[in-house]
């Protein structure tokens, strides 16, 4: 058996009182899309920063490659081969698409203090990278903010893929999209995993999810409801866990019951 890219085991986090994440477990696995689904305040973002290195776990393993770990930095995930792209990218607007790239890995040429920056490098290696992925740009000299942002994060998942991530984690990626421009990112979702990274697709939508995932966790208040393989859930199944199941049917009886 393969053993899992990332793998946490009942872990938990707290802060003060206040109970954030609570005895979650979950594995990401190359070449497989794990999805974790919950509304506001599930615990979502709790997750995203312990695997990124933000936080530490208070609870539980948390393991990479079979290694438990206590990541102590974002750079230390990244060293690692954990790569997360956040909502709002981290990306200079104002600054060329393939700067943004390079973004604090500019290529140089040169020798000690006469380095400089190399500019045809940069512009060459990130147009070459875009389009392994299949994304196809205009202009890589464009300001990334004239960028769409279906683009803008298609150009966030080349960057973590061309710079050697093992685990690409995506927080909300669709979340502020269009219909067709959330389907272009799921694309690229769909493409990262082909690649062999294993994915961490963070949505509320499980419409985004199911198409692209291998793998459902579904978080309430902190609270694992369960974490699911997607031959054993439906899409309708699926999307009744994620709006409360018995809560909404007894929402719907009563709200019928109102206006009879």
């Amino acid at each position: 058996m393969t053993t899992p890219l990332l793998e946490v085991t009942e872990v938990g986090k707290t802060y003060g009182s206040v109970i954030a994440l609570r005895e979650v477990s979950t594995v990401v696995n190359a070449g497989e899309v794990t999805c974790v689904l919950g509304d506001n305040g599930a615990g979502k973002s709790t997750l995203i920063k312990i695997l990124a290195g933000l936080h530490q776990h208070d609870e539980g393993e948390f393991r990479i490659e079979g290694e438990p770990v206590r990541l102590g930095s974002p750079r230390e995930a990244l060293d690692r081969g954990i790569a997360t792209v956040y909502q709002d990218l981290a990306v200079v607007p104002l600054m060329s698409v393939w700067r943004n790239f390079f973004l604090g890995s500019e290529p140089t040429k040169g020798f000690g203090p006469l380095r400089m920056l190399d500019r045809k490098q940069g512009r060459e290696v990130t147009r070459k990278a875009l389009a392994e992925m299949g994304i196809d740009l205009r202009d890589v000299e464009q300001p990334v903010g004239t960028l769409s942002g279906g683009e803008r994060q298609c150009v966030a998942i080349a960057r973590a893929v061309h710079f050697g991530a093992k685990v690409l984690i995506l927080d909300e990626p669709t979340a502020a999209l269009g219909v067709k421009q959330a389907g272009v990112v799921l694309k690229y979702v769909a493409q990262a995993r082909d690649r062999g990274l294993g994915v961490v697709l963070i949505t509320h939508n499980p419409h985004h999810a199911y198409p692209v995932g291998n793998r459902f966790l579904l978080l309430k208040r902190g609270r694992s409801l369960g974490c699911f393989e997607k031959a054993d859930i439906s899409l309708a199944e699926l999307t009744r866990q994620m709006a409360g199941g018995a809560e909404l049917e007894a929402l719907e009886h009563e709200l019928r019951g109102a206006v009879s």
